[in-house]
This record gives C-alpha cells, structure tokens and sequence, in this order.
C-alpha cells in the first residue's frame, strides 16, 4: 500500500515514523515546501531571547532518516492540487519542474498559517510573523540589529507574550498589544492572567489591552504601529495573533470545521474514506467540552498523526480527546492549564462553577517555598471536573497532567476530595492545595 503525506512537520513526521516503523508493506511518500522539518517553533523564543545557545537542537529528525527507513521525501516541493477521485497529487519542484504522486491512502498534514489581517501598510518592511524556523531566523537578525530599538507585539498569547519576553531579553523596549482585557485570554482566568501581566510589567514590557491594531506607518519600513486608541514608534512588528488550518488542498472537497478544519472522526478519517487528516488542519474531540472542537498544539499533532497512520496500517485505534494541556514559563513564572476556563466555558454555554486556593508549596519552616495558586473548574450539575489552573514561581507543572486524566475519565470534583496524594517537606504540604481546593468546592 502507498501512502502520502502532505507536510512533514510534527503530525506528518509521527505519521511517516509510525508507518515505517510498524507496516513493512507501507511505501510512504513525503511532500513538504519547506526545506527543513522537525523545528520545535516552541524553542524559538527560547533561541531568540538568547535563553539557549544554538538553535541546531531544535530540529529533532531530518530527511535522512526517514530515507534510511525507506521512505521516499521530496522537500521544496510544493502541492498544487489533488484529484481525490483519480487520487493523484499534483506536484511542483523548486526548478519550476512538474510530477504526479498517486496514491492508495492520503494523510493531509498541511498545518496551520499565521492570522494575517490585510491592515493599511501590512506590506512595509519589518512587520513579521513566527511560524517556520526561517520566521524564527529573520525575527532574530532584527532583533540583533542595534538599530532596532521598539518592538511591537501584536497579539498576547503564548507566542505573543514568549517573543516580547524574548525581545525584552534583548534590551528592546518591547510593547505588548492585544484587544482581550489581558494576557493569555484564551487559557486563563483574569485571577491568573492579571498575575502574568503585572510580571510582565515588572520587566519593563508595556501593556495596551482592549486595544486593536488599525494600521501601520512607514515610507519602506514600518515606523508605527497605530490602534483603535493611539500612535506608537516601533522598528519591528511581530505579529502573534492566532492560527487558522490549511485547507487549501481540499476544502472544496472534504466536509470542514466552522472555521474551515477538516472534519475527522476518531481514526482522523475525513469525509473521504481514503484521506485522513491530522495536526493543526484537522479537528479534535474535547473531552472537555465533549464536543468536537479545533485545538492547535504540537502534543496534539503528534497524537494525531499516530492514531492516522495505525489504522492506515490495519491496527485499530481509536483517537480518545484531548484536553488541550499547555503550560507556559515567563521571567520564571510558571502557568498551566488544561481543559476549560471558567470564560471559556461558559462562551461554550456550560453551566460551571469553580473552587480556589492559594497557599504555600511546602511547609512554613521549609527554606525553599513559594506561593501556589489553583483554580478547579466544574460543572454544576454533573460536579464534573472541566477545567484546571495552577500557577507558582516553583515547578508546579506536572500536577495538570492529574488533571487532564480527571478530564478525560469524567471524574467529579467530590471524587478528588479525599484523593490519596502523600506528604513530604521536601514537596508538598500535608495539606495539599489540590485537596484543600477540592474540600472548598461548593
């Protein structure tokens, strides 16, 4: 059997990898535009904020590999169209030549493309967007230009706020914009966002929330960004507003998302039995939502592209849902979430109510401690635990994933009131923040 695969970045990769690894009978052919794969677009603020020392390591495979295993890769190709019902693809080479790639199974892996509003002068000089390892590379080289001094953000999300961490790390007097009330609106609950924002004001990066990018000034080369609300100097744009899915190949033919992400069930099988989509172009089950939904994380493209390729293989397996774990680290605070906010939830309509706490991580007398904070998000009827939120200046991240299980297995905020989580100084509390937030539940 021949499978293709459009796109080899983190869904297509794991995909490829599972195929080779598992199905000797598999021919895989992989098609990409792009001349590199494998960059972990997760470390490039890591990069540019200088907080590691190369950025070589963020590229996990290369195309060696899986020509090693057997597996046919042609980079800088691009796709042109695809005839799914003579099921050819459509191919152009960087030289301008032409070639067809029939297949038996087809694995769309196109990812997602950065929100780009057309704004009066989006075309002028300096205005980015991170998204490939060379948009990494070209923001990197401004940034280390000493002429370049104001840097604007535009877009408070994870990207959005890692870059102007990274620009501030730089000596760049960095502005943060977004039309949300906050920082990280999307994950967090104002109690913990507005602590992120005054640690990012604390480093000296200035905040304008409810405020909305109109256009930028410049003759070649931005000058200012203007908003809803004022004018402001800058020698960089970078543009960090959202995602939206790559659909270009088959929207015309494949049933869609409301916001245009292939449909698929739980083998991410699309409307077309013989086309499977997976990672960012595709959409996923929430568990906690228990709903369809469209959740744009490598974590979740990996999955994907694992559950895609086993039942291409002919072993059965079922996708199980996500709950869209992420964490975030900036100026040494850390956050993480999974599941649903309270605002999230109840822009989906639920009825949710909520339990927090705030305490110590470990006992008074401990030399070594910081403050904890959590927030439970559950439903009202059901008490079934939707949503969590914890964030500290120490380590708190691997208590999410408890969370994210509690999620998927329907556990209720009663259930984990008495839950067996043990006791020592050097970690915890006897107690525990968790239990004691679950104990305060209504």
């Amino acid at each position: 059997m021949k499978t293709v695969i459009i796109g080899a970045n983190h869904a297509g990769i794991a995909a490829a990898n599972t195929l080779l690894d598992n199905y000797p009978d598999q021919k895989v052919v992989m098609l990409d535009q792009n001349t590199n794969l494998s960059y972990l677009g997760c470390g490039t603020a890591l990069w540019v904020g200088r907080q590691i020392d190369s950025y070589e390591n963020l590229f996990y495979t290369d195309k060696s590999a899986f020509e090693a295993k057997g597996a046919v890769i042609r980079m800088e190709t691009t796709v042109e169209k695809v005839d799914f019902e003579k099921k050819i693809v459509f191919c152009r080479t960087k030289d301008g030549s032409s070639f067809e790639e029939n297949y038996d199974k087809l694995i769309l892996a196109t990812g997602s493309l950065p929100i780009a509003p057309t704004l009066p002068g989006s075309d002028l000089k300096g205005i980015s967007f991170l998204k490939l390892f060379q948009d990494g590379q070209n923001v990197d080289r401004q940034i280390s230009d000493p002429d370049v001094k104001d840097v604007a953000v535009i877009g408070a999300g994870y990207i959005g706020v890692e870059i102007a961490e990274a620009a501030k790390r730089r000596g760049k007097n960095v502005r943060l914009f977004d039309v949300a009330p906050t920082s990280l609106a999307s994950y967090y609950d104002p109690w913990f966002a507005e602590d992120m924002d005054k640690n990012l004001a604390a480093h000296g990066i200035e905040l304008h929330y409810g405020e909305r990018a109109t256009a930028y000034k410049g003759t070649e080369h931005v000058e200012a960004v203007v908003t809803d609300k004022g004018e402001y100097k800058t020698d960089l744009v970078i543009n960090a507003i959202g995602f939206l899915p790559n659909n270009a190949l088959g929207k015309d033919h494949l049933e869609c998302f409301r916001n245009g992400a292939y449909k698929v069930d739980k083998h991410q099988k699309t409307s077309d039995p013989d086309v499977y989509a997976v990672g960012d172009c595709a959409t996923i089950y929430s568990n906690a939502l228990r709903a369809e939904t469209y959740i744009a994380l490598a974590t979740n493209a990996v999955r994907t592209g694992i559950i895609a390729a086993h039942n291409i293989g002919g072993t059965t397996l079922d996708a199980i849902g996500v709950q869209g774990s992420n964490g975030i680290s900036i100026f040494g605070y850390n956050m993480v979430s999974t599941g649903l906010s309270v605002a999230a939830a109840q822009k989906n309509n639920m009825s949710v109510e909520y339990t927090d706490y705030e305490d110590l991580q470990r006992p008074g007398f401990m030399k070594e401690n910081a403050k904890v904070k959590i927030r439970i998000v559950y439903e009202s009827d059901s008490r079934r635990i939707v949503g969590a939120q914890m964030a500290s200046t120490e380590d708190i991240s691997m208590g999410i994933h408890m969370f994210s299980l509690a999620i998927e297995e329907g556990v209720t905020i009663d259930k984990l009131k008495l839950l067996d989580i043990f006791f020592l100084p050097h970690f915890n509390q006897p107690y525990n923040y968790i239990t004691m937030a679950a104990l305060s539940a209504k």
